[in-house]
Order: C-alpha cells, then structure tokens, then sequence
C-alpha cells in the first residue's frame, strides 16, 4: 500500500486547497492513500522556542512524513508566492537542522494548488521549488496542477463539482502514485 501525506497549506475553514485536499483522498488509485495532515497549531517559528524543545504539533508532523512514502503539498498562493503560515510550517520541520536529512532527505514531494485568481497557484509552486532543493526533497516534475478561479470548480460545501479538474487531479495523483513505486 502507498502512502501519500496530504498537507494543505491554509488554516481558513473554507480553504479551496483543504476542499482540493479532500477531493484527492477520494481519487487515489487502488492500492494507495492519502492521509491528511494539518498545520494548525503550529506556532510561528521562534528560536527561543526551539531552545526549550520541539513543539508536539511539529513532531508529530515530522513523524507523519517520516511515515508516508511521498507528500502532497497543498498550496494556496498569497502575494504571487508561499503562504508565511505553510512556509513557517516547513521552517519548523527542519529544526533542528540535523533532522533535514531524515525528514526531507530524498523525499519525493508533489505539489497542486487552488486559487480564487485566473492564474491558479503558478508562483507559488514556483517558489516551492528553491525550498525543496534547499532541503533535498526529491519534486515530482510529472504533472502540473493549478486550479484557477476555484470559487467555480467547488459547491458551497467544498465538494469538487467540476468535472475536468477532477479528471485532472485523479491523472495527476495517478501519475504522482506511479512516481512513488517505480522501484
């Protein structure tokens, strides 16, 4: 069985990338799941916090990815790039730095993203990238998705309504599952 980490990267209760989320937990491929993660309650990076030990809610999220196969980031797009809270999240994960390797090191990381905007999340995945480089993640570079004008692909309960994207998003997690047990 694989098993894909799903992390959206925004805390809004009607977040359209959570709502993205849950649509991939329901179109994975046979023989693979997605669990989802949260990063809520993570506090804002503070060295002096990190001095008095770990957060729980950062363990417990380190151990998740230590756990899966791959990880599916979420991504909305604020200011054309990574939201503070996601990338706080990332920051918190790699401290201490000795833990980069065991946490990221290789890693296969996927990314999709939904944005109310015409140009879906395309900045901000693009700003992902120096990120997973810099932790040595390995990005899956097979698809592409960037859902635009989200506030028409979902109803008002969050659920996927429309029928292209989640062809594109099955494909996309196909592929991505695919990517994972090549070996």
């Amino acid at each position: 069985m694989t098993k894909v980490l799903g992390i959206s990267g925004s805390l809004r209760r009607g977040s359209y990338n959570s709502a993205l989320l849950r649509a991939a937990t329901r179109l994975m491929p046979a023989d693979a799941t997605l669990e989802v993660a949260s990063i809520r309650g993570i506090p804002l990076y503070d060295g002096d916090v990190e001095a008095q030990g770990i957060p729980a809610t950062v363990t417990q999220l380190k151990e998740a990815i230590v756990g899966a196969d791959g990880v599916l980031l979420v991504t909305p797009e604020y200011n054309n790039s990574i939201p503070g809270v996601f990338k706080n999240t990332i920051d918190w994960l790699s401290r201490p730095s000795a833990d980069i390797k065991r946490v990221f090191g290789g890693r296969p990381f996927a990314l999709i993203g939904a944005s109310p905007g015409p140009f879906g999340t395309v900045q901000s995945q693009a700003a992902w990238l120096p990120v997973l480089r810099t932790l040595g993640t390995q990005p899956w570079f097979g698809a592409r998705l960037m859902v635009s004008r989200a506030a028409t692909v979902f109803d008002e309960s969050g659920a996927l309504k429309d029928a292209a994207i989640e062809e594109q998003l099955r494909q996309f997690l196909a592929g991505y599952v695919a990517f994972l047990r090549r070996d």
